[in-house]
């Protein structure tokens, strides 16, 4: 009798470690592999809006960034992935334009569907950032931000468009940007001037940029 007992109980411990194994220690409990983060980067501009009537001849422009890091202790240095700056382009959209060269910017492969018109990314307008670009040589071109800020100020009136574009640390631009449009308004009683000889407004060609 007690010989068939042991029997039984050996057989018992045989089939239990024959069973799966689960809970602690049993299966992969590992979290699956997460694929590489394929989030880009992207810009926002919060002001000024597209479209917004400016009654100073001032500017604050200020945008909103993700999936990029902004690194004013790397600013003119080698490219890192993920990190830079930002690019700040302001151009007046010319008075009066001549309707031939209007439409040879509308369709040619170079003009990108715009006239650029006069920059004011130079430190008269554009500041410590207008500073940054002549010492970078961009002036006239971009003015430099390691912050997503830039003040702009002494703009006459007219029609802007506004170009911001995330850049690597060496300034190289990324297809990462976003575009504004806005207008300063000239003193009451100052304008606009009407345009003669079939030449077409700053605001009509603003429509076109």
């Amino acid at each position: 009798m007690r010989s068939r007992i042991a029997t039984l109980a050996v057989l018992a411990l045989v089939a239990a470690a024959m069973l799966p194994i689960s809970g602690c220690g049993g299966g992969d409990t590992s979290a699956p592999e997460e694929g590489p983060d394929s989030a880009q980067p992207r810009v926002e501009i919060v002001s000024p809006r597209n479209g917004a009537r400016q009654p100073a001849h001032a500017v604050v422009v200020k945008v909103e960034i993700e999936n990029f890091k902004l690194a004013p202790s790397h600013f003119d240095g080698e490219p890192r992935l993920g990190e830079g700056n930002i690019r700040f382009s302001l151009n007046r959209v010319p008075d009066c334009v001549d309707p031939v060269k209007l439409e040879k910017a509308l369709n040619s492969p170079l003009g990108k569907g715009r006239l650029i018109g006069r920059s004011f990314d130079f430190p008269r307008y554009a500041g410590p950032n207008g500073v940054l670009a002549a010492r970078i040589g961009s002036t006239g071109s971009y003015s430099p931000a390691t912050r997503p800020e830039i003040y702009y100020h002494g703009l006459p009136p007219g029609f802007y468009r506004l170009v911001i574009v995330l850049a690597q640390n060496n300034g190289a631009a990324t297809p990462y940007h976003a575009v504004t449009n806005f207008e300063i308004l000239p003193a009451p009683g100052h304008g606009p001037h009407k345009c003669k000889g079939g030449k077409v407004s700053s605001a009509k060609a603003a429509a076109f940029n």
